[in-house]
């Protein structure tokens, strides 16, 4: 009799398999936050505004949170190597054609499909990660992983990209990454049987509608939440009518799941209580998470940080994040009690936005910001992955890759509402401090004709005509005023998210259910891309 094909050949060490799919997985997380890495220098080269930007990254994300529902059946149907060299050429394909267009409602459509074929790709490698994990608690590792990289995906991509953008146009990227997946993919190819990595299933009755429903819901969720502060929300005709037609495409989404045999996404899993806690602090931790975005955007405007010096700052976030990874791991491996995990954590993330309202100001030392960058990412790390496993413990095995589809719209929806409070909020705050600035800053403040004398002087001695650096003057002070307003609209901001910290830890204390409840994912493959 044939000896059964394993995954990998036989004589392949087990160090060389291991870098193939950490290769191909990093890649694709690279991928997801690509077009944001650097927002100002994607607007300038597609002649877009930054929300144009934010929406690219959501129309990839909407296309992997729609297609998840659906694909786990390729990934079942098709051999795995086979599946992994399709995705990576096309994958390949479509940034190249990224490379070659200027056009922002192609970028649109070709970020779509990117997260189509990356939600494949992310697929292939978890799964092959996942094999690789020989102990007890496979599955826990393998998501902590996963989950430290989505965390450090920002600062990663963005090390990645600022060199190139600085010396080179901004689609450079598009062909770099290009380069950072044919190495990976090849050698993961090359190091495969042709065999498939789960049972194999009929690739018919394909539930497309449904995935047509969620993308198109998505689309106009993000464009509602992106567009709308810009646009005047209600007092904007598009914004009204896809307001209208994701509410409908929802309903529709709904009666379609509750009517079909065999849903893409059954709703029982809703009638765990301990699934609808876990999306509670799922929403809680990405709006959280979102906020933490302002401290890049303060280092770069008000520190006057270069972008790549801002993110090597966000190094010590990174080892933050690994740290309580590690913590995590070892808190689910030896079943200890999951509400002093999440209390640990949460309660680090309220010590950082208090502290940071402290810490920020029109100038200050770098290095007063490493502590608490890395408690940010030693909080972060310790909750992430266990909200996600809780929220897969909670359903039946038979409804956990349902519970990941509601999981990953969550984080989608989350995501996007993270976006727009963060735009409703700078526009309100800014508007506010700036008055109040501007009201301090007038005739009757003494110590204005002597700044505003300081700065003409300054500007003469360099060798400004004295008329030319009146003028200059007055510039130099209202942008003093708008770095000082969005000073302010950062500690505004990171005052109301500590307060949601304190709600998240009040909630976690009256929540006893979270300490009885066991991580178990043993029997669990893992979803087409987790969360």
């Amino acid at each position: 009799m044939a000896k059964k094909l394993t995954i990998f050949k036989s004589k392949v060490p087990e160090w060389l398999i291991m870098v193939s799919i950490f290769g191909v997985l990093l890649s694709s997380v690279l991928l997801f936050a690509l077009s944001t890495a650097d927002g100002t220098a994607a607007a300038g080269y597609y002649g877009a505004e930054p929300s144009d930007i934010q929406f690219s990254l959501l129309m990839f994300y909407a296309a992997v949170a729609s297609f998840a529902v659906v694909e786990r059946r390729f990934f079942a149907r098709v051999v795995t190597k086979d599946y992994l060299i399709i995705c990576i050429l096309l994958e390949i394909g479509i940034a190249y054609l990224c490379y070659h267009t200027r056009e922002l409602w192609l970028v649109f459509v070709l970020r779509f499909l990117q997260g189509i074929v990356n939600c494949g790709l992310t697929s292939i490698s978890l799964n092959l990660l996942f094999s690789r994990l020989k102990t007890e608690h496979a599955k826990e590792t393998g998501y902590t992983i996963f989950y430290g990289m989505i965390l450090c995906v920002s600062p990663i991509t963005a090390l990645f990209s600022v060199p190139l953008v600085e010396n080179y146009e901004y689609n450079t990227l598009y062909k770099a990454i290009i380069f950072c997946f044919l190495p990976s993919a090849l050698l993961l190819f090359s190091v495969m049987n042709r065999v498939h990595a789960v049972r194999k299933m009929p690739l018919y009755k394909i539930d497309w509608l449904s995935f047509a429903l969620f993308g198109a819901m998505l689309v106009f969720i993000a464009y509602v939440l992106v567009y709308g502060q810009e646009k005047d929300w209600l007092d904007d005709v598009s914004i009204r009518y896809s307001i209208m037609a994701a509410i409908a495409l929802f309903l529709v989404s709904i009666a379609r799941q509750l009517s079909l045999k065999r849903p893409a996404v059954n709703l029982h899993v809703f009638k765990s209580r301990n699934f609808g806690i876990g999306i509670v602090f799922l929403v809680i931790l990405y709006l959280i998470r979102g906020a933490f975005t302002l401290t890049t955007s303060y280092f770069i405007t008000v520190l006057g940080m270069d972008a790549l010096h801002a993110n090597e700052v966000m190094l010590f976030n990174i080892f933050g994040v690994i740290c309580g990874s590690v913590v995590a791991i070892r808190f689910l491996i030896r079943s200890k009690h999951l509400r002093l995990l999440w209390l640990s954590g949460f309660a680090l993330l309220l010590v950082f936005f208090l502290w940071m309202c402290r810490l920020f100001a029109s100038e200050a030392g770098t290095s007063h910001f490493y502590l608490p960058l890395f408690l940010q990412g030693l909080g972060a790390g310790m909750v992430m992955s266990p909200i996600v496993m809780f929220i897969m413990s909670s359903v039946p095995e038979k409804l956990s890759q349902s519970a990941a589809s509601v999981g990953i719209f969550v984080r989608f929806s989350t995501f996007s509402l993270s976006l727009a409070f963060i735009n409703f909020y700078q526009l309100y705050f800014k508007g506010k401090h700036s008055d109040e600035l501007r009201n301090h800053l007038s005739a009757l403040d003494f110590n204005l004709p002597e700044r505003l004398t300081m700065y003409q002087n300054t500007l003469h001695s360099r060798g400004l005509p004295m008329d030319q650096a009146g003028k200059a003057a007055l510039a130099l002070l209202n942008k003093a005023v708008q770095k000082q307003t969005f000073l302010e609209f950062c500690v505004s901001y990171y005052e109301l998210i500590a307060v949601l910290c304190l709600v998240s830890i009040l909630l976690i204390v009256i929540q006893p259910v979270i300490s009885r409840t066991v991580i178990n994912l043993r029997n669990r493959q893992p979803a087409a891309v987790g969360f």
